[in-house]
């Protein structure tokens, strides 16, 4: 398989250009200028970001991505799809609402936002999965869907499930309905470790299945038969005492995410662009985002989401870690700060699973612009 090329730029300024117009322009040079894009439905998916979350992407990037397709003629729109657990996303309502309070909206971004999957999550279509190993059909929001051309907007940072979220996480869970995001999810449910845990309650507010109790000692106990394995009861924890399991079923989840995200780029153009800044240790679905692990990198563009991401997690992996952050406090037992931020993940192991589906390549020449 021949080399991908990721193209890459620094977060100085030079001049009048703006952070912005420099992201512009390395799209430009990465050959977005070069898809077909007149009278095009383009589908920009993005992260808006929970309330409480101060990592997610700044809204003033897109705008300037929405004019750049203005101007090329294309009928671009911002979407994602409502989320699983129990947050300010959970239906289009609270969804649009959250996205405007986070500073993204029709008149801030230049162009509409809908909510792909419908106002209670449910409108969906069944695109084909060719060559899945763990689905012939993926539950797609029908918005996503319906689009000509797909361009991925990522916040590159750690996720606490497959080790990275970019491009691949991006365009996997974040493009699954309801449904589809519980068939992803549906191993690696993680357990209580009883002797860590204080009583607080605080996994239970975060479960949105009804899927913890305390029993009679005050302890938290998660019934598995009504678990999605969405994990958030693990962050919610501040003592520590859930975990997710450290084994082979971690790495189901990472594979079916690739193919959810093969399900919606079939077929069609798509583009992808990467920012690698503000490199939290967990996803932006969570209502904090902790103190970055690395300092700042830089911006990427690819039209190969395979090699985007491991471009994006090599250069990171050569960061020095932030001095007091959640990487700098955690047992350091592999050459790799995304594991060693998250032990039971291996970031790899989604991008190994994209490139047997032919998603694109782990081997990639990377371009500075």
């Amino acid at each position: 398989m021949s080399k991908a090329k990721v193209y890459y730029t620094n977060l100085r300024t030079v001049g009048d250009r703006s952070l912005p117009e420099k992201l512009v322009h390395l799209a430009d040079k990465a050959g977005l200028g070069r898809y077909a894009l007149s009278n095009q439905f383009i589908a920009i998916k993005i992260h808006f970001g929970e309330l409480g979350n101060m990592a997610y992407l700044r809204p003033n990037y897109a705008r300037e991505m929405v004019s750049y397709l203005k101007e090329k003629g294309g009928k671009p729109f911002l979407t994602d799809c409502s989320t699983l657990y129990a947050g300010s996303r959970k239906d289009a309502l609270e969804h649009l609402e959250t996205a405007y309070i986070n500073g993204y909206s029709p008149f801030s971004a230049g162009c509409h936002i809908l909510i792909a999957d419908g106002l209670k999550g449910d409108d969906e279509v069944l695109a084909p999965v060719p060559g899945g190993e763990f689905f012939t059909h993926a539950k797609i929001g029908r918005a996503i869907m319906d689009a000509d051309v797909i361009l991925t907007l990522n916040h590159f940072k750690c996720h606490e499930l497959t080790g990275i979220g970019g491009a691949i996480k991006n365009l996997g869970m974040g493009c699954g309905s309801k449904k589809g995001k519980a068939e992803m999810h549906a191993e690696g449910k993680p357990m209580v470790i009883s002797d860590k845990c204080i009583g607080c309650g605080a996994c239970l507010a975060h479960c949105a299945h009804g899927a913890i109790t305390l029993d009679n000692d005050g302890i938290a106990a998660i019934n598995h038969d009504l678990c999605v394995g969405c994990a958030h009861c693990v962050t919610a924890c501040s003592q520590k005492a859930v975990e997710s399991p450290d084994d082979e079923h971690n790495q189901i989840p990472s594979k079916k995410i690739s193919e959810y995200a093969k399900a919606v780029l079939n077929g069609r153009p798509a583009f992808h662009i990467n920012l690698a800044t503000d490199i939290s240790p967990f996803c932006d679905c969570y209502a904090n985002n902790d103190m970055p692990i690395v300092p700042d990198v830089g911006m990427f563009a690819s039209q190969d989401p395979v090699a985007l991401d491991t471009a994006c997690a090599d250069l990171c992996n050569k960061q020095p870690e932030q001095p007091g952050s959640r990487l700098s406090e955690s047992e350091h037992r592999f050459d790799d700060h995304f594991c060693n931020t998250h032990p039971g993940t291996d970031w790899r192991i989604s991008l190994k699973h994209a490139q047997k589906l032919g998603m694109g390549s782990m081997e990639y020449d990377l371009i500075e612009v």
